[in-house]
């Protein structure tokens, strides 16, 4: 039995209540919250395994779109089922083969156009947690449309190409992450430092697991807290810079 990759609990999450509201653009649902005041900026938020409804992501939605950006959370999973906390991590890897964190451009595609001609964005960045840190470095690899991205406990690991980023990029990492060791993040530096021609940051966050960054206030632990605060602060200080 392997130990499961997420190690909050997503079974016991406090309720709750969102300030976005949900439209459908295409084929594709999403989840919307924009700040009070007309803003030509946007966010595309790509959520993790457990998809486009669940609270963590939507707060994190809610928490950008605070800052003075359209923020936007599509559905990647095309309505199929996201991962569940009862599913098992057996299943993980067959999972996985159908929710392909590196086949997202059409969808990424869908939402910058709805972006641009419905919301009147004109800089648009992108931020994904664990399945959507991949996707993000992924598009900010393919998609020069981004301005910028962060991708949070999410890397390509496997190809060659992944380090000729187009636009400036963060990385933010848990130090205890589990499913991404520091041999990893050491090799991502190193790489960076020889093929990347923008802006990039890499951070580690000590004691930090995996999926740290997403927490309700409700659902920290005292001792995660200033941790947790820091990389929201970093992640919204990197899009500010940028976007």
């Amino acid at each position: 039995q392997m130990a499961d990759p997420f190690l909050y609990n997503t079974g016991e999450r406090s309720h709750y209540g969102c300030l976005g509201h949900e439209v459908q653009i295409e084929y594709l649902k999403a989840y919307v919250c924009r700040p009070s005041f007309f803003t030509d900026k946007a966010v595309i938020v790509v959520h993790d395994v457990f998809g486009w409804r669940f609270p963590d992501i939507r707060y994190i939605v809610d928490l950008i779109a605070g800052h003075g950006y359209i923020t936007i959370c599509p559905d990647f999973f095309k309505g199929t089922e996201p991962w569940k906390s009862t599913d098992h991590w057996a299943d993980f890897a067959d999972w996985m083969k159908d929710h392909d964190p590196t086949k997202v451009d059409k969808e990424a595609d869908v939402v910058l156009k709805y972006l641009k001609e419905q919301c009147g964005a004109k800089k648009i960045g992108i931020a994904g947690f664990s399945w959507g840190g991949m996707a993000v470095h992924h598009l900010m690899l393919k998609n020069p449309q981004l301005t910028a991205g962060v991708s949070l406990y999410g890397i390509i690991r496997d190809s060659e190409e992944r380090y000729n980023l187009l636009n400036p990029t963060f990385f933010i990492f848990g130090e205890k992450d589990h499913t991404i060791s520091l041999d990893q993040i050491f090799l991502l530096e190193e790489k960076l430092k020889q093929y990347c021609k923008v802006s990039y940051k890499i951070k580690v966050y000590p004691g930090q697991v995996h999926g740290f960054a997403q927490l309700k206030p409700e659902d920290m632990k005292p001792e995660d807290k200033p941790y947790i605060e820091e990389a929201r602060k970093d992640m919204i200080d990197w899009i500010k810079m940028f976007v």
